[in-house]
This record gives structure tokens, sequence and C-alpha cells, in this order.
């Protein structure tokens, strides 16, 4: 007595999850705005550690510009628009901008 049997294969669809683009946050130098409002910015804003802040400011009033971090679109906006704000209500002109990685 012979048996047959069924075989039952199985496909994997590969999923992969792209990464969104990344946007860079600049922030850029002024003539007017304070070394602690620039410190306080990447602080708060940017999460960083008060020497990694110092140094950021170090930079942006060197160079002109340093980079505050880099993120999706959104949030890049989001910090950009956070940091202006902030800087208007303490009367600052100091200014972030957003631009592709």
């Amino acid at each position: 007595m012979s048996r047959s049997s069924d075989t039952l294969t199985k496909t994997r669809s590969k999923t992969s999850t792209k990464t969104p683009p990344q946007y860079k946050v600049l922030l850029l130098n002024d003539d007017y705005t304070t070394w602690d409002f620039v410190v306080f910015v990447l602080m708060t804003f940017f999460g960083k550690t008060e020497l990694e802040a110092d140094r950021g400011t170090l930079e942006v009033h060197q160079k002109g510009v340093t980079l505050a971090g880099v993120y999706p679109f959104e949030i890049a906006e989001t910090k950009a628009a956070q940091v202006i704000r902030a800087a208007r209500k303490e009367g600052h002109p100091f200014r972030a901008t957003v631009e592709p990685e």
C-alpha cells in the first residue's frame, strides 16, 4: 500500500523597514545672542550635556554654525521651531535651520 503525501510550501515575504530620511538641525550665529542662551538651547532642546553644549556654543560662535542634532523631518522641524520661539521670547535673533543630511 502506498501513501501519497501532500507537500506544503510556505514562503516568507521579506519585509524591510525603511528608516525615514534624516535632517540636520543647524544653529546659526549672530552678533547678539548670548553664550548662555545657546548653551541653554543645546541642553534643553537637544539633550546635550553642559560640556557638549559649551563645545557647540564655541563652534557656533567661531565657525558661524553648529550641528545641534539629526532627526526625522517632523522632529527636526519641531526642534528648530522651538529654538526660534524661545529665542524670540528672550529677545534674541538666534536662528535654527533644517536641511537634509
